[in-house]
């Protein structure tokens, strides 16, 4: 017996119960997507995008890694902002992190982790940079939480600084990057407020013209 017998057996049971519900589900989902969202997330198993957003297959697009980083070197992620933009042409980016997640604690320890060091090194450098704004009297618990969100403030910047958002802004696209923070405790998504829809919002240095 195949190791992923159990699998295949829940999605047949899956998408027979879709098929039941909607006998034009997979039809029209094979024609073409258009979604209005890319999330760009963390890998963390806890924190399935379409499930907690109550959305189906077809209706976000995905994006994730290690702490939800957007490093600029990352051709992966550098490759899904310019084709969720360009060629599905979403109006929303959410960049999204999760309170309790392993690669922020990791990268709060003096240790290495290996070949990830390079990569936690992208949230030691957020730490070291809002280091003054962390008060002796906050729990592990509280600086956890609160880098966490820093994390996400800086990753939503990281997208608006790419050339593809901002040549989207300069022809009038309708795109706008949110942040947000997913609790894993209650299933809940917090609101960071910040909402970048324009040069405006961002230091000019970033800026492409």
């Amino acid at each position: 017996m195949s190791l992923l017998d159990d699998l295949l057996k829940n999605n047949e049971e899956w998408a027979t119960k879709i098929s039941r519900e909607d006998p034009t589900f997979f039809s029209q989902l094979a024609d073409q997507q258009s979604p209005d969202y890319l999330w760009i997330g963390c890998s963390d198993s806890r924190v399935p995008a379409i499930q907690l957003l109550g959305m189906m297959p077809g209706d976000i697009f995905v994006h994730r890694n290690i702490a939800n980083l957007v490093v600029h070197t990352d051709l992966s992620c550098m490759s899904v902002i310019k084709y969720a933009v360009d060629v599905l042409k979403v109006k929303h980016i959410i960049v999204t992190g999760h309170y309790d997640c392993g690669g922020i604690k990791a990268a709060m320890q003096k240790q290495s982790f290996d070949l990830i060091d390079g990569w936690l090194r992208n949230i030691k450098d957020i730490y070291v940079k809002y280091s003054d704004t962390f008060s002796d009297e906050m729990t592990d618990k509280q600086r956890l939480d609160y880098l966490t969100e820093l994390n996400v403030v800086e990753q939503a910047k990281n997208v608006c600084h790419t050339t593809c958002v901002q040549e989207a802004w300069s022809k009038g696209q309708e795109l706008t990057v949110h942040g947000l923070v997913y609790s894993v405790e209650d299933g809940r998504l917090k609101d960071l407020k910040m909402n970048f829809d324009n040069l405006d919002k961002i230091n000019d240095l970033y800026h492409i013209r």
